[in-house]
This record gives C-alpha cells, structure tokens and sequence, in this order.
C-alpha cells in the first residue's frame, strides 16, 4: 500500500508500481482531498487519512499489507496501522518520521511555519518546495511540475492538514507499533537513527546520497531495489 505526502498524489509513485507489481499486490491510494478523492470533510487530521488508508485496506483480501508512506504518509500509515491491526506486518517510511524522539513542536512555532502560506499558499508552496526539498543541482523541470503540483492544493485542505502533521505527538502514537518500521531517506536533512530506536527499537534506515525529499521520482534506478528489499525483508520475517 503506496501512501503519497501532503499535497501530492499517487501518481508520485508512478515509478515504483511497474518494479513492485510484478512480485506483489500494489495499491497507491489517493487521500481524501488529494488527487481524484473526494473533499467531503472538514477534519483534516493525521488520524483521519490514516482511516482512509485502513478503510482501502479493508477491502483487500490479502493477508499481509506492507504500508509504504512517502513525507506526510509516514505518518498517516503508522495511524493506519494500528487501526488495520495483526494484517500489517511492517512500514517503511520514505524521507519522513526524521522527528521521531524530539519534543513536540510548540504551538507558537507550528503558527510562525503557517503563517506564509495563510498568507499567499501558492506562492509560499512553490518557494518551500524549490528551496527546502531539492538539492542543489537537480533536475529543474521535476523541481518546478512538482512545486506547481504541490501550490494547487486547495488551501482548506493542505494548511490544516500541515497543521496536524506540525502538532503530531509521537510519544502518543507509537506505543502502538508493534511492527517493524523502516526507512529510505534523502541526505537533505539527517536521520538520527540512534535517537529514533529509542522511540521505535529495530528501526533501520537507508539513507540516498545526493536526493532529495521525492527520491522515489528522482531516483528511481537506486531507490526501487532498496523499496524491494525492505519489503522481501519484512515479508520474510513476518509469520506465516
């Protein structure tokens, strides 16, 4: 189960379904809000999407889910797995859960990170995505579709959503993972794993030289092997 981040959609895993299909069941949901899905709700919450992704999960007759959540969908999939339950036998979470063990963010600072795109949504969405998610030196087109993707949300969809993802309380939500959590992350910021394991013991990461926070669209020829072997890895430790 392919979960894309805040103000994306699931055509950003357009270059992993190929790769994984051809071993196993894929499913690359659309949150509600994003893509084709539906707005018919006014809780933007964290805990919400990751009713949808276990509402989808429901109606699969597969055994064993494998959550896969890129950015913003890391979160939301550790939500949906302990909605979902035994089913799910592990995560992996791409570029995301980097904040796992630092204390929550106070509410003065999520509003100061609010406040620009309150302001002018598209025109501070595409200033962070250009500044803040790529490295320096990629490939400029993917750089602008994406920043221009990601500026037309609807703004009362994206800032609430962001303004729960800001305050998301981990200590709260992961004493109830009981599976195992890995990662593929970009190099743009750093991944404390030490500090991680504390909150999550076992978690592994991989971490991409030289990407940047959509790795999975950038790289795609280094980044599906290892997507692959975490899931083989999970799938071979799980009960049968």
């Amino acid at each position: 189960m392919l979960v894309h981040g805040w103000a994306c959609d699931s055509a950003y895993w357009s270059a992993q379904i190929d790769a994984l299909k051809a071993k196993y069941t894929v499913v690359a949901v659309n949150l509600a809000g994003h893509g084709g899905s539906e707005a018919n709700r006014t809780d933007w919450s964290i805990g919400n999407y990751g009713e949808d992704v276990a509402t989808v999960v429901r109606q699969l007759k597969n055994k064993q889910i494998v959550l896969v959540g890129h950015s913003m969908g890391g979160d939301v999939v550790l939500e949906a797995s302990r909605r979902i339950g035994d089913r799910v036998i592990g995560i992996i979470a791409i570029d995301s859960l980097k904040s796992v063990g630092l204390a929550p963010m106070r509410p003065q600072e999520i509003e100061r990170q609010l406040a620009p795109f309150r302001k002018s949504f598209i025109e501070a969405t595409r200033d962070y995505v250009s500044d803040k998610l790529f490295e320096k030196g990629a490939d400029p087109a993917l750089v602008q579709k994406v920043a221009y993707d990601m500026s037309l949300e609807p703004p009362t969809v994206a800032i609430p959503s962001l303004e729960s993802l800001l305050s998301l309380d981990f200590t709260k939500l992961l004493p109830d993972i009981h599976v195992p959590v890995l990662a593929i992350n970009s190099d743009l910021g750093s991944t404390d794993v030490a500090r991680i394991r504390k909150s999550l013991p076992g978690f592994k990461a991989d971490v991409l030289e030289h990407t940047g926070h959509f790795l999975m669209m950038e790289v795609p020829q280094r980044f599906n092997p290892v997507l692959l072997k975490d899931i083989d890895a999970l799938v071979q430790q799980a009960p049968h």
